[in-house]
């Protein structure tokens, strides 16, 4: 990935992993901000896959295959992030961040790092889950989400949401950091 897309998401994804440890919160005015830039330089980019090069080089017809990386990377993270939320295992800040996330890397970079991020938050949660002395609960919870929705169809179950106040709530952002990043690394 080229260096100019690449210092930018790393800035907002320590941010957004600072507070939402701190808060429990991703804030808007970092997220929103991020996903216009990343949209509306997507067309001067010349490091996108297949994009040919950007204005400056190939005229206008190259950056709207820039542009289309760009939505399409954003559109990913919606729809995968999206998806989580609507069943009750993700924060609004989240989504909007792995959104953002795509717009600037695309969704190809994008697919690999949520597969990273998965992979870390996995382990984050499970390291949380022991020293935290709820390991059995964690697997309970887990079991009652996949399992429970042969029951309840694709309709979430009250009790292991975010908005109740009884369940523990992980900060995600510094898994899509760590995935992120990894997928910096890995191409």
């Amino acid at each position: 990935m080229h260096f100019f897309a690449w210092w930018p998401t790393v800035f907002v994804l320590c941010v957004a992993s600072c507070t939402d440890l701190r808060s429990g919160r991703i804030p808007n005015w970092l997220v929103l901000p991020f996903l216009l830039a990343g949209i509306v330089i997507s067309p001067l980019r010349s490091d996108w896959q297949g994009s040919g090069h950007g204005i400056g080089w190939q005229g206008f017809g190259q950056s709207f295959a820039g542009l289309g990386q760009s939505f399409a990377g954003m559109g990913l993270g919606l729809l995968v992030f999206g998806l989580l939320f609507w069943l009750g295992g993700m924060g609004g800040g989240d989504v909007k961040l792995c959104a953002a996330v795509g717009a600037w890397i695309g969704p190809m970079q994008l697919f690999f790092a949520m597969v990273y991020a998965g992979i870390a938050g996995g382990f984050m949660v499970l390291c949380w889950a022991v020293f935290g002395g709820f390991f059995k609960e964690l697997f309970t919870g887990a079991g009652d989400l996949v399992f429970g929705l042969k029951q309840r169809g694709m309709k979430r179950d009250p009790e292991l949401t975010l908005a109740n106040p009884l369940k523990r709530r992980m900060p995600y952002a510094p898994a899509i950091a760590i995935g992120t990043l990894l997928s910096f690394f890995a191409r």
